[in-house]
């Protein structure tokens, strides 16, 4: 009889744990307030920003009951961190009008659309507070609650790369910035474009991302050295060779390009005139092949000033900057 049971509990557990699986899911495209019950007039439990995972337990014409998890988005193979484990989790109810559920027609359109919105107010001088953080929330549940989407990998990538550039900026503001070797840095974390590149292979979303994480591998002070910029040239060629259909690859073309000609004097400098010469001859052919390959881009026409400056000699690398 007592097996009988917990056979029949588990066998209860395991369904209440199959609809709540079922459950929509969604988000807020705007701040709102949950509340303890479906009313204006009721306590209010907590505000939730844009962006923050919904799980929908039932709702009536104008509001919706929610449990709404609190914290950083993080992909499936994350495993369990104090980031994950002090989020907050949240039941209540809030105004139906604000929240896009995987049931809502072109859902990942509109949510998508908010993403656009916030980002442009984070470009903004007097732009919304964190509005880069509401935008990384978004595009990233598109991804999460429409991954069949067309906008699903565009979604996942520009999550990725808003959370990149944020940490870039910090990396780039401490004083270990200044080591010539990239390990003797801080390293921008790099799970998020790993996994762009994991879900959409062979997509310009993995292209893109790839070309984010060359800037791990980039030293921070070349100290007027020619190991960095050869190295890091070298990179950037790869790039291009592995990647040939990468709206990326112009850039990368150009950055091997500007760190060849810096090489035509770095080498002159360390009494190598031979490794001058070859520098001054490969810049000037990836220079060209940026012009001829890309000739609508605004890479073309760096790549032509490059030119001119490598063949008057005009320095561009020391007191001269690029």
């Amino acid at each position: 009889m007592r097996s009988r049971l917990i056979c029949l509990a588990a066998i209860v557990l395991l369904t209440a744990a199959s609809a709540f699986a079922q459950s929509p899911r969604g988000t807020l495209i705007s701040p709102e307030s949950i509340r303890v019950s479906p009313s204006a007039d009721s306590a209010k439990l907590a505000e939730v920003g844009r962006g923050y995972e919904l799980v929908v337990l039932a709702n009536n014409p104008e509001w919706m009951q929610v449990e709404a998890i609190i914290a950083q988005p993080r992909h499936e193979e994350d495993e369990e961190d104090d980031e994950q484990q002090d989020a907050k989790t949240i039941t209540g109810w809030v105004r139906i009008m604000a929240v896009v559920s995987t049931t809502t027609p072109d859902g990942d359109k509109i949510i998508f659309g908010e993403a656009v919105n916030s980002e442009d107010q984070a470009s903004r001088r007097l732009g919304r507070r964190d509005a880069a953080q509401d935008a990384m929330r978004l595009y990233y549940r598109v991804y999460d609650l429409y991954p069949n989407s067309p906008l699903a990998g565009e979604g996942l990538f520009r999550a990725a790369d808003i959370r990149w550039q944020i940490e870039r900026q910090d990396v780039l503001t401490r004083p270990s910035a200044r080591e010539r070797e990239a390990y003797m840095r801080g390293q921008i974390n790099e799970d998020w474009m790993h996994l762009v590149v994991k879900k959409f292979p062979g997509t310009k979303w993995a292209d893109l991302a790839t070309f984010r994480m060359i800037d791990n591998k980039l030293c921070g002070d070349w100290q007027a050295a020619s190991k960095c910029p050869e190295k890091e040239a070298d990179l950037y060629e790869k790039y291009v060779k592995d990647h040939p259909q990468s709206p990326d690859a112009p850039e990368a073309l150009y950055d091997a390009a500007w760190r060849r000609s810096a090489l035509i004097d770095i080498y002159r400098a360390e009494a190598n005139h031979k490794k001058s010469d070859e520098s001054k001859a490969r810049a000037l052919d990836l220079a060209q092949k940026i012009v001829s390959q890309y000739p609508q881009s605004d890479w073309a026409d760096r790549a032509q000033t490059l030119l001119f400056y490598i063949q008057q000699g005009v320095p561009t690398f020391g007191n001269v900057t690029d």
